[in-house]
């Protein structure tokens, strides 16, 4: 197990240095195992934090972001963050004001992300295979043009099947209402079971 833990952090560190010495606008720590986000890596990226815009940790085990991470990465625009066990995002996603698109598919989400609702730029979210129960009450500021994909496994009379990953090219363009909920923000796509 130890030497398992030591391969992770080892590559861990590899993408760290990577995005550092090439001063690339991306970090890639997906399927790192991690449990949370190491507070050390601030540290070591503060001096490219701003020109970094795609952020994935897809495929790890985080239960949560702390609201550093929002803060710290605000230029971001693009956040992937699925398969992992997140059922809510931090307030300060609102900070995100530049992001075009989180995938939050495959986490355990019960509820939308109402904090998503603030992001002006924002284009794409992508819930597929969470377990939200509930219908959203406003999912869209009036003006805001957003691609929703949402729900696989939740229950067939609440469920909405939608594109199969983030930027699929699927009927599921709309523009957001203030009485739009969450059965009626997607037209029905091929593979609903309605």
């Amino acid at each position: 197990m130890l030497k398992k833990m030591g391969e992770a952090v080892a590559r861990v560190a590899r993408k760290v240095n990577e995005t550092v010495e090439s001063g690339s606008d991306t970090l890639d720590l997906a399927e790192c195992k991690l449990v949370a986000f190491p507070i050390g890596l601030y540290k070591v990226l503060r001096n490219v934090t701003d020109q970094i815009q795609l952020i994935t940790l897809a495929n790890n085990e985080l239960k949560s972001l702390t609201s550093k991470f929002m803060t710290t990465f605000c230029q971001l625009r693009e956040l992937r963050l699925e398969g992992n066990f997140l059922h809510r995002l931090p307030n300060e996603v609102s900070t995100l004001q530049h992001l075009k698109a989180i995938d939050l598919s495959r986490n355990q989400f019960r509820d939308f992300p109402e904090q998503l609702t603030t992001l002006p730029a924002l284009e794409t979210i992508n819930l597929e295979e969470n377990d939200i129960v509930g219908r959203g009450r406003q999912i869209l500021p009036e003006s805001h043009s957003c691609t929703l994909a949402f729900i696989k496994r939740s229950p067939p009379e609440r469920s909405l099947c939608c594109p199969p990953r983030l930027g699929a090219q699927m009927p599921t363009k709309t523009s957001g209402s203030p009485s739009l909920d969450v059965h009626t923000a997607v037209p029905a796509s091929p593979c609903c079971t309605e």
